[in-house]
């Protein structure tokens, strides 16, 4: 059975590409504009693992990484949250850890760096 990944970013042209990267691995996947929708998709379809833009509109990443966190039951809860973000990570890991991300990907995307993190978080959540 394929994982299924949830892109969250308000910005089409991303979710395009993150999707043909998901696709390009092998993933199934679901796609929101903004946190409210994330958390509308994640009750309603078996996410796997969230792809989470930090700046948007409504909701942001951070925001919604910690109502997910701090307000949903499991499974929901122990989702595994990837941060994403055009920012330098060391000016926000801190913020991004406290949220509750398992892992980081920077702007911009490529396709070997996203390989990677998905590999490794979704098999280590496999093992929880």
């Amino acid at each position: 059975m394929s994982h299924k990944v949830l892109i969250v970013d308000d910005i089409v042209i991303n979710r395009v590409l993150l999707t043909e990267y998901v696709k390009k691995l092998g993933y199934a996947y679901e796609q929101a504009a903004n946190g409210q929708e994330a958390i509308d998709k994640i009750q309603r379809e078996k996410i796997d693992l969230i792809l989470m833009d930090i700046e948007m509109p409504v909701m942001n990443g951070i925001e919604t990484t910690q109502y997910i966190r701090s307000e949903m039951d499991p499974p929901f809860k122990d989702m595994p949250i990837i941060a994403l973000t055009a920012h330098n990570p060391n000016d926000f890991f801190e913020t991004f850890d406290q949220a509750g991300f398992n892992d980081l990907i920077t702007k911009p995307y490529l396709l070997d760096k996203i390989s990677k993190i998905l590999t490794r978080v979704l098999e280590s959540s496999n093992e929880a």
